[in-house]
């Protein structure tokens, strides 16, 4: 969407008041946590793949032998070859001649406008990693990325329709809607007028079905993965799959049928992690309803429940899955899918990436005139990949009933 005079017109006044007061949720919670433990987070890894071994295999050439008897024979380790491609995430600023001249002053506006979308723009990619650090429940089964919800009814021709979750939803997105058998776009950029609740109305009428699913328009199959593709026991991850002879290893732990959470089913979550990778949870994180869940365990049994804070600036309630071992952050992410809580070994889990969001200058200026118009446009760009090095070091509930706010 262009930005004019017109759609800046409620910041441009004559005397401001101080900086604009934001109403939207820019909390980053996952995403930067996962950039802040990532010991190894590449800046420079150069081309368009990253390729990293895996070991999968023990070296089994181990025998006792009675005296002067053949030992077994020499064995070797085995290694797998996973393989990631970087995805590639843009956003654009486009600003008139006239915006750029006359919105430059304090005086004239709250804030100067080409600062306002730019510093705006950046805020929003950001926001949306976080949305992206988890992705949709249906993704890792699927195999596919880029899913914001999935139709829960089949307007035909109507304006109107519901879905299982809308809060990654919001007014002025343009979607599309996907058939995932193909995958087939059934419906390609239509935008969103308003959502309340799980009902989504449209701009436009629609024809789709229950089932469908909902992207940003392009966008399906092509964002970086999320925690329901990483922490999954099903669907290929970085060119390894758990259904092949050799690879079962490469699984999550995951828990589809407990609904009632308790610290017990938290505590054998912990252990079948830790006796299939080895790997002992650092950080527990779900959302909103599962945290206020986790919350009243802790008041039933009268413990210590004000969140804390830990190290790497991480803020939540304590769990603590060993009698002797460190506590465990547990913290709400307003991003997570409902009903999900991921149990995460995070020096396993890798942000791969050329470089950090910047604005494209390779011919020596952020600004490219838009030939024919008196207007000038901005790309800010980032190529990157979300990833694990060991998917079996981390593991899911999928189900838990969540408290009501």
């Amino acid at each position: 969407m262009t930005a004019t005079l017109t759609t800046v017109a409620g910041i441009l006044k004559e005397v401001y008041e101080g900086q604009i007061n934001d109403q939207l949720n820019e909390e980053r919670i996952t995403i930067k946590r996962l950039e802040r433990t990532a010991d190894d987070v590449t800046e420079n890894i150069g081309g368009k793949y990253v390729v990293f071994p895996v070991r999968s295999t023990r070296n089994h050439g181990i025998s006792y032998r009675a005296e002067n008897t053949q030992l077994a024979a020499a064995g070797r380790q085995g290694y797998k070859a996973a393989t990631e491609q970087l995805k590639y995430g843009y956003g654009r600023v486009y600003f008139t001649g006239q915006l750029l001249r006359l919105a430059r002053t304090n005086k004239q506006a709250f804030s100067n406008a080409l600062d306002e979308e730019m510093d705006g723009l950046k805020t929003d990619v950001g926001k949306d990693e976080n949305r992206i650090a988890w992705g949709h429940p249906d993704q890792g089964a699927l195999g596919h990325t880029g899913i914001l919800a999935k139709l829960t009814s089949s307007p035909a021709g109507v304006l109107t329709f519901t879905v299982d979750d809308a809060h990654w939803l919001e007014a002025g997105m343009k979607i599309d809607t996907v058939n995932s058998a193909g995958p087939t776009v059934t419906n390609s950029n239509f935008e969103i007028a308003s959502v309340s609740g799980n009902t989504v109305t449209m701009t436009a009428v629609i024809t789709a079905t229950s089932g469908h699913y909902i992207s940003r328009t392009g966008n399906y199959n092509q964002e970086p993965y999320g925690i329901c593709n990483l922490v999954n026991s099903a669907g290929a991850l970085h060119g390894l799959n758990p259904a092949t002879a050799t690879q079962e290893f490469w699984k999550s732990t995951m828990d589809t049928t407990t609904t009632n959470l308790t610290e017990l089913a938290m505590i054998t979550m912990a252990d079948r992690i830790r006796i299939a990778g080895g790997a002992h949870v650092s950080a527990v994180f779900c959302s909103l309803g599962v945290r206020r869940a986790y919350w009243n365990i802790l008041t039933g049994l009268r413990r210590f429940n004000e969140p804390k804070k830990f190290t790497g600036g991480l803020v939540g309630l304590a769990f603590q899955a060993d009698s002797e071992g460190a506590e465990i952050p547990v913290v709400a992410d307003p991003d997570s899918p409902a009903s999900n809580m991921a149990m995460i070994t995070e020096k396993e889990m890798k942000v791969f990436r050329d470089k950090d969001w910047y604005w494209e200058d390779i011919d020596g200026a952020v600004f490219k005139w838009v030939s024919n118009f008196d207007a000038y446009e901005a790309l800010l760009k980032q190529y990157w990949q979300l990833g694990t090095h060991k998917r079996n070091a981390h593991g899911r509930f999928t189900a838990l009933t969540e408290v009501s706010a």
